[in-house]
């Protein structure tokens, strides 16, 4: 199994609306790929910036099926049609685990 992350800021006035967003197309996007296992799309507030983090782990079955969802260099985020009115920064790469070891309900 595969792990990616991925993070992203926007300012705080519109997190939630950003978050309505990746509700709507991200998720779907994860989870319409052959070999997605699942998706967590978590938020913090920044104490140090007035912005809010948002960090995308998505894990699968294989690299195979991550690049279905990425492309041939699965080292390349994947963004969205709103992502550039939303989005104050963000990362370009992303970074991929091999999971060696999960809870029971994951399983690797």
């Amino acid at each position: 199994m595969i792990a990616r992350t991925w993070t992203g800021w926007t300012e705080n006035a519109r997190a939630d609306e950003y978050e309505q967003y990746m509700h709507e197309v991200a998720l779907p996007g994860y989870s319409h790929v052959d070999g997605n296992l699942g998706v967590l799309m978590m938020r913090r507030e920044r104490e140090d910036r007035p912005w809010t983090e948002f960090t995308m782990l998505s894990l699968w079955r294989d690299t195979q099926a991550m690049e279905a969802f990425a492309g041939n260099d699965r080292g390349d985020a994947v963004f969205y049609d709103r992502d550039e009115e939303f989005l104050v920064d963000r990362e370009w790469q992303v970074r991929a685990y091999e999971v060696y070891g999960t809870t029971d309900h994951l399983g690797a």
